[in-house]
């Protein structure tokens, strides 16, 4: 999900908590408690790119 020479995140990764895109956050910014607690999943998913 990083970059092995930057350590930054993949720009096609999205991250999703809540019904909410938080692909930007820092890494380090704090989940919502829903997330934290295991009450509302967390998701993952890989972009597509097309053109």
């Amino acid at each position: 999900m990083r970059d092995h020479v930057t350590h930054e995140r993949r720009p096609l990764v999205r991250f999703f908590v809540c019904g909410e895109d938080l692909s930007h956050e820092p890494p380090d910014a704090q989940l919502p408690e829903a997330i934290a607690t295991g009450a509302e999943p967390f998701f993952i998913m890989g972009a597509i790119a097309g053109g």
